[in-house]
């Protein structure tokens, strides 16, 4: 199968589990209104973190407004998604770059992914792009630093979450090889 054919299902396959399936699930840590803040986890952006490495900034910004308006299109939004994901499709090449010790043009026909990254840069290039989003996410969504413990809470809750449903989503999704010590 050709690489923009996969990316294109699994852009609709992302996109239908994040609309039919986790928007509508609302998930409470402890109980309102003691307690952590209703948050559904947006799992989405991680259609951008496994694009190829190859694929230019240019590609990566329209591929990531397409992602952002579509979910801002089932979640009548107003351009937040679009605008969080964005800024994320716009740092990726330089996160990618900090982290892996060649060049991105060496990882010709790759993705970034547990096989070709490993856990721990995999887990951290993924967190840091997803703490990003929901950071950029909900303060526009809130648009006010006058509740700030609040805005905090909100994002490592929801990050946190969406951390682990995307290790649940590789899990699942991806072929799984012989673990690298």
């Amino acid at each position: 199968m050709s690489t923009p054919l996969r990316n294109f299902i699994r852009f609709c396959f992302i996109v239908l589990i994040q609309v039919l399936i986790l928007n509508k699930i609302t998930l409470r840590w402890w109980s309102q209104p003691a307690g952590f803040p209703v948050f559904i986890p947006y799992i989405y952006p991680l259609f951008i973190l496994l694009l190829p490495f190859e694929t230019p900034v240019w590609g990566l910004l329209i591929l990531g407004f397409i992602s952002g308006l579509t979910i801002d299109s089932f979640m009548n939004s107003a351009g937040m998604h679009a605008c969080a994901t964005l800024l994320i499709a716009y740092l990726r090449t330089n996160v990618l770059n900090a982290l892996l010790p060649k060049n991105l043009s060496e990882y010709a026909s790759q993705s970034p992914s547990v096989k070709n990254m490993g856990w721990v840069p995999f887990l951290v290039y993924s967190t840091f792009l997803v703490v990003l989003h929901h950071s950029v996410f909900f303060a526009v969504e809130l648009w006010s630093i006058n509740n700030l413990a609040y805005l905090l809470l909100k994002i490592l809750a929801s990050s946190v979450t969406t951390v682990l449903f995307i290790v649940a989503y590789l899990l699942l999704f991806t072929r799984q090889t012989a673990l690298k010590s």
